[in-house]
């Protein structure tokens, strides 16, 4: 459970820094062509960090030693890859430069990508 938690949050980081990522010269056309083929499933990437980070919240919650961050931060992809779905609405406009909500968006998406780097080489 814990791999699925770190994986959803590498890939739902890269899905939401698709748009900062692009901006790297050499390297953004393939990141970017990536985030393109998987950004159809990103639904599935957001319930799988939503349940992952939910479980682990709880089992923290209830069992100890105390919440850790990789499911504060997977709660947090989960929702924003699901907002869509959730509201109704699209957050960014897709293929846009980030800028305001887009850019805070894309720097979480970093975020996400090394916790979830972070969580792959930490013992559970």
């Amino acid at each position: 459970m814990a791999l699925i938690l770190d994986f959803a949050n590498i890939l739902g980081g890269l899905l939401l820094a698709a748009a900062l990522l692009r901006q790297i010269p050499r390297v953004g056309g393939g990141i970017g062509g990536f985030a393109d083929r998987v950004a159809p499933w990103g639904w599935i990437v957001g319930v799988a960090a939503l349940v992952a980070g939910g479980y682990y919240l709880l089992v923290h919650l209830f069992d100890g030693p105390h919440v850790f961050h990789f499911e504060v931060v997977g709660i947090a992809v989960g929702v924003a890859l699901l907002w869509d779905r959730l509201t109704g609405r699209k957050p960014v406009e897709p293929g846009a430069a980030p800028f305001g909500r887009g850019l805070l968006l894309a720097v979480f998406g970093i975020i996400a990508i090394v916790v979830g780097l972070q969580g792959l080489v930490t013992p559970d």
